[in-house]
């Protein structure tokens, strides 16, 4: 887990993930950090992640929903007659 600003970063096991959703094990105190949004690393050199936004905090246990980025508009390309 890493802060979307980058300060700060926690190890965490992924006990169970779909594609929309999944729940995350701390190995540390997550007291104190801004948890609304943050990414999840899932590679170490950070290539493979997913932004995350807290749902709901069980002892140990993070519920997290993964954020879509917003579909880009295309330019509208007209073919002339």
């Amino acid at each position: 887990m890493m802060a979307i600003d980058g300060t700060w970063r926690r190890p965490c096991f992924v006990k169970d993930v779909s594609e929309n959703a999944a729940t995350l094990r701390v190995e540390s105190s997550i007291e104190g950090l801004t948890l609304t949004e943050f990414f999840l690393l899932l590679s170490s050199t950070g290539l493979a992640y997913r932004r995350c936004q807290l749902d709901r905090v069980n002892g140990d246990e993070l519920e997290v929903s993964f954020l879509r980025q917003k579909a880009r508009k295309k330019p509208n390309r007209e073919t002339p007659a």
